[in-house]
């Protein structure tokens, strides 16, 4: 009597640690899938907690660095801990939205831990066709141009310049290139289409904000963001880690901006 009371004891202690086991396993890719999309620290740290309580789990505990997510879940006072690394994936607000759309169905019991595993497995990265990316970007870019009294043709010129370096940046991304070597080549294309175009007597009169729009489309203005949402929400170390990557973006794109105006001795924008 007594060996087979210790078997089932053992038994239902193996259920209660496989169930906190999926429910850990649940909690992390969630703030993995949000961190690897561009979702602020603070963003995946509530949300893996409600997910986690969702799910039965007592206490959720995160620790999430620049490259890393830790995360704890604690039922009946035993503690279940993993850990994973954080690869960018590229800003797509739509996994985010996908992720907490997912993530209160469950707190509103529509979805159990068997049906949210297929739902997150299903969550795919929406991607726009390029040319529609590369006719906005520069539809933009040269709106910007316009709206500084640069006129219709420094708004043709931008247009032409950001739409040539959109194109490329999607090429250089698509073959993995490195991203501060990609913003690089990026501006370098953008200052030198633009300049280039200046120099045609057509376009002589053109205002040289012509030249700055046209590398607009580097702005790392989401990491900034998310950078000093980050500091002001506690998470100062990833912060701090997304401020330096955006920084050094930064530097990247001015490096290509110089280049260009050295090589085709441009200084229409000095």
């Amino acid at each position: 009597m007594k060996g087979s009371a210790i078997e089932e004891l053992s038994s239902i202690n193996n259920v209660a640690f496989d169930g906190q086991r999926e429910i850990t396993r649940l909690c992390i890719e969630c703030g993995l899938l949000l961190l690897q999309h561009g979702a602020e620290s603070m963003l995946a740290e509530q949300l893996t907690t409600r997910l986690g309580i969702a799910l039965g789990a007592h206490q959720v505990e995160s620790a999430i660095s620049s490259n890393s997510l830790v995360l704890t879940t604690i039922i009946d006072g035993h503690c279940l801990t993993s850990t994973r690394r954080i690869i960018d994936r590229g800003i797509n607000m739509h996994v985010v939205t996908e992720v907490q759309h997912a993530i209160i169905l469950v707190e509103h019991h529509l979805l159990d831990y068997k049906q949210l595993q297929k739902k997150i497995s299903s969550i795919k990265p929406l991607r726009y066709p390029r040319w529609l990316m590369v006719l906005m970007v520069a539809l933009s870019c040269g709106c910007f141009s316009k709206l500084n009294d640069g006129g219709w043709d420094g708004a043709l010129v931008t247009f032409i310049a950001s739409g040539f370096a959109m194109y490329f940046r999607q090429v250089l991304t698509s073959r993995q290139i490195n991203p501060l070597i990609n913003f690089c080549i990026t501006a370098f294309i953008a200052t030198s289409v633009s300049g280039l175009l200046l120099k045609i007597p057509y376009f002589a009169p053109t205002a040289s904000i012509s030249m700055a729009a046209s590398v607009l489309l580097l702005v790392p203005g989401f990491p900034l963001i998310n950078a000093i949402a980050d500091m002001f929400k506690g998470h100062v170390n990833t912060g701090l880690a997304r401020w330096t990557m955006a920084s050094l973006l930064t530097l990247a794109t001015c490096i290509g901006v110089v280049l260009a105006m050295a090589i085709w001795d441009l200084r229409e924008w000095a």
